[in-house]
Parts: C-alpha cells; sequence; structure tokens
C-alpha cells in the first residue's frame, strides 16, 4: 500500500479492484483544507481515462505487472504485433490500449510488454529511440545549435521539435517519456 501523495506518473495502480496507469498527478493544498492529490488515471484493460482527488491520508494499492521482452513485428492498421523472441507466442495490442506509445514502435525493436492476470495490457518502450526524419523545412544558411527550432515528422508520424540543422534523411534520439528530440544519432 502507498500513501496518495506517493502516486508518480506512470506508477500503476489498483483502483476500485481495477487496474490503472498514473498519466498525470497535481498536488492540491487549498488555504486551510486538507490537501489532495488529483490524478488522471487510464484503464490498462479499457484505454478509458478518468480523473480522480485522492485525499492525501488514502492509500492505494499499487498494481503487479509481469514484464516479458517482446519483439514488434507489423501493424495490420487496427492492431499492433509483438513476439515473444524464446517461446515464439505472438499477441495484438490495439492503438487505444498503446496509446501515444505507437510513435515508437519500428520494426524488430525490442518491447516490454506488460501482463496483468496473464493478460497483455500496454507496453513500455525503451527510454530512448532512434528515428528517421522524413519530413522537416529546409536547411537556414547560418544555423546553429544554439538557434531556434522547428517541426519534424518521423518515419513513424511522430512530429517533435528539431534544431535548424538536422535535415530530411538524417536519424534522430528520441525520449520516449516526453516525446522530444535528444540528439543526432551516431552513425
Amino acid at each position: 500500500m502507498i500513501a496518495a501523495t506517493q502516486l508518480r506518473v506512470g506508477m500503476t495502480i489498483l483502483f476500485n479492484n481495477e487496474p490503472y496507469r498514473v498519466m498525470t498527478v497535481q498536488h492540491i493544498t487549498p488555504g486551510n483544507w486538507r490537501g489532495m492529490v488529483q490524478t488522471k488515471l487510464k484503464h490498462l484493460k479499457t484505454g478509458s481515462t478518468v480523473e480522480n482527488r485522492f485525499r492525501s491520508e488514502d492509500k492505494l494499492e499499487k498494481a503487479h505487472l509481469e514484464q516479458h521482452e517482446m519483439e514488434y513485428l507489423y501493424s495490420d492498421g487496427s492492431e499492433y504485433h509483438f513476439m515473444n523472441s524464446e517461446t515464439y507466442e505472438q499477441v495484438a495490442l490495439s492503438a487505444e490500449v498503446l496509446g501515444d506509445n505507437v510513435y515508437y514502435l519500428i520494426p524488430n525493436i525490442k518491447i516490454m510488454v506488460e501482463y496483468y492476470n496473464e493478460a497483455p495490457v500496454g507496453i513500455e518502450p525503451p527510454k530512448v529511440v532512434e528515428l528517421k526524419v522524413t519530413d522537416t523545412s529546409p536547411n537556414m544558411r547560418g544555423a546553429t545549435v544554439t538557434a531556434s527550432q522547428k517541426p519534424a515528422t518521423l518515419e513513424t508520424g511522430l512530429v517533435v521539435n528539431v534544431p535548424a540543422f538536422i535535415e530530411v534523411g538524417e536519424t534522430i534520439r528520441v525520449d520516449t517519456a516526453e516525446g522530444k528530440y535528444l540528439e543526432r544519432a551516431k552513425s
């Protein structure tokens, strides 16, 4: 059991006996009232979101998820398919369940697939992925590292702001936690 004040983004908890992932956490201390924790929770099975306010003294149970390393294979438009490299077992997850994580899926990438009660409920992408830039405005003359940023579309459809010197065809490293450009990939 953990106190509501110890909730952090990314944690999985049991709320109403169902598994939820914490999406946002905001601590509220209104004047002379007791503190509260405002959260946005995503149901791991259905993908639906709910907002809930916990009292600071509320105790919550952490949901224990099993993780299995799997390889991303392909998308058939509505589902994303993964394969366990040891047992060759395949599972499919919908885009609604994966959410923004679909932007970090490239064929043959190793992903941790999360299971709750032996059913796949989501994925945990690597902390950093390397993606190729497929579209961005042309390089500006005299652009330096400290110059302004421009939007770039990556091979998975993700749009991130990149420095002005990044060009189409380059591979960049992206932080999956925040969806932000980190650096050029080493070639």
